[in-house]
């Protein structure tokens, strides 16, 4: 049995860290610039700044290592729900069968937020920008609903009007969510809907169309454009949102060294590529100057929307309409629209450059599993370590598992640990379905990866006007 005071690794209010971790400088190649869709070129710092809070602007593009947390935001962290813990997860280790200190699991516990996950920490800190410009109001979407609600949280704090955009098929799988969001004052409506040019085209056509994150972004960002009081919200993808989560690798690491533990292998779900960066970027710039050089680094995805094991590496529009800025990503074509299963926010299109950029230099790896394998997993965990996980936190305890019993299997001493990047007590319909039978799988079909890549609108950039010769 493994010791009893690494159960549960506390930090003080006090330890809490007064820096984001940027890794833009310690990337291998440099990063490349979001991308007007209008011209093909860099988006100028005045239109960004008409999309974005100006303060996230300056962070996406800084080149600086480490970017101050204002004292005044660490103490709002502070009073409402941060440093969270750090759990061994023993309950767990003994369901394998690994009990002892040969193989050790770990998991930071996002779920303690509160809204039940990672998100209030990029939404808050961008909530309290937009308040410092005079921004009266932050739109955004959400697709399981964890952003929109962290999103909802952080505006809440400070006065700010919060819209929402919800993938319909999550809107209506998880009303827990909308009430929640209601709860805090926002507006919420299901995308596509009928409020938004970008919406209507799709809900004139069928009034129940699932949607995708792509359309939710096209309405979210054509909604904030109204008004110059009114700024775009995002909760992943772009470099900004991936510092802010940086705290969490953070906290990560120095609840390890309290207790002399140091990782063999990091693992996060991968969505849009919030958790997973912020979890990891800490330590990638560790692997990469050579002090964890032998870290294994691993982001999970499901068969249903594999954008890094399955899509391409290319520049492509952030969103259906071709409204927000193009990014190099790994990508499964902007006109995707991806089975409605119950892991909402891992059904976006394409993923953070930073992972793409990461990925594509082999810094870190990448796998998929099933819906239903999730599922059965995020049950035994509930019966393990007696929190219920949200169906894309339940990505990464397959792939914890995954290590774990490879590690027995072959006789290694390994220490896992991953990001529990929210609980699933809004998403309690996916485990009624598995228990009753009803849930299905769904892997995406290499031909409609072909078809979505092969859209003669995907965009096309010339990277060499980018990066002009010095």
């Amino acid at each position: 049995m493994g010791n009893n005071f690494e159960a549960r690794i506390l930090l003080e209010p006090g330890e809490l860290p007064k820096e984001w971790v940027n890794i833009l400088p310690d990337l291998p190649t440099p990063m490349t610039p979001l991308v007007s869709p209008m011209d093909g070129k860099p988006v100028p710092f005045e239109m960004a700044c008409a999309i974005f809070p100006k303060e996230c602007v300056l962070q996406e593009v800084s080149t600086d290592p480490i970017i101050p947390i204002p004292k005044d935001l660490r103490e709002i962290f502070a009073r409402t729900y941060r440093p969270t813990p750090l759990h061994r997860a023993l309950g767990l280790e003994k369901e394998l069968g690994i009990e002892g200190d040969d193989i050790k699991i770990f998991y930071k516990n996002e779920s303690v937020s509160p809204t039940g996950s990672h998100k209030p920490n990029t939404a808050i800190a961008q909530a309290y920008y937009a308040k410092k410009e005079g921004v009266e109001e932050l739109v955004t979407e959400t697709g399981a609903g964890q952003w929109g609600s962290g999103l909802s949280f952080g505006c809440n704090l400070f006065g700010v009007k919060c819209v929402v955009y919800m993938v319909r098929a999550s809107f209506h799988q998880k009303p827990g969510r909308k009430i929640l969001m209601r709860a805090f004052n926002a507006e919420v409506h299901a995308s596509p809907s009928r409020f938004t040019e970008s919406g209507k085209k799709f809900y004139e056509k069928d009034p129940e169309h699932p949607g995708s994150l792509g359309i939710a972004i096209s309405e979210a960002v054509e909604h904030s454009l109204r008004s110059d009081k009114a700024r775009y919200s995002l909760g992943s993808v772009v470099n900004f949102v991936l510092l802010h989560q940086t705290i969490v690798g953070q906290e990560t690491k120095i609840q390890l060294e309290k207790v002399g533990a140091k990782p063999d292998v990091l693992i996060g779900c991968m969505g849009g590529g919030s958790n997973f960066g912020g979890f990891i970027i800490p330590f990638v710039r560790d692997k990469l100057n050579g002090t964890l050089s032998d870290l294994e680094i691993i982001g999970v995805e499901p068969k249903a929307c594999p954008s890094v094991c399955k899509g391409q590496y290319r520049w492509d529009y952030g969103d259906t309409a071709k409204q927000a800025p193009i990014l190099k990503m790994h990508t499964l074509g902007h006109n995707f629209i991806p089975s409605p299963i119950h892991a909402g926010g891992l059904r976006y299109h394409g993923i953070a450059p930073i992972i793409s950029n990461l990925y594509n230099n082999k810094i870190i790896d990448a796998v998929m599993h099933h819906q239903t394998e999730i599922i059965e997993v995020g049950l035994l965990f509930a019966k393990a370590e007696g929190i219920l996980p949200a169906p894309e936190t339940a990505h990464a305890v397959k792939e914890a598992m995954v290590q774990a019993l490879k590690a027995k299997e072959n006789g290694e001493k390994k220490t896992i640990v991953f990001n529990f990047s929210g609980h699933g007590f809004f998403d309690l319909s996916a485990y009624k379905e598995y228990m009753t039978g009803d849930l299905k799988d769904y892997e995406l079909p290499s031909e409609e990866i072909e078809k979505a890549l092969n859209d003669p609108e995907m965009p096309t950039v010339d990277e060499s006007a980018l990066f002009p010769p010095s």
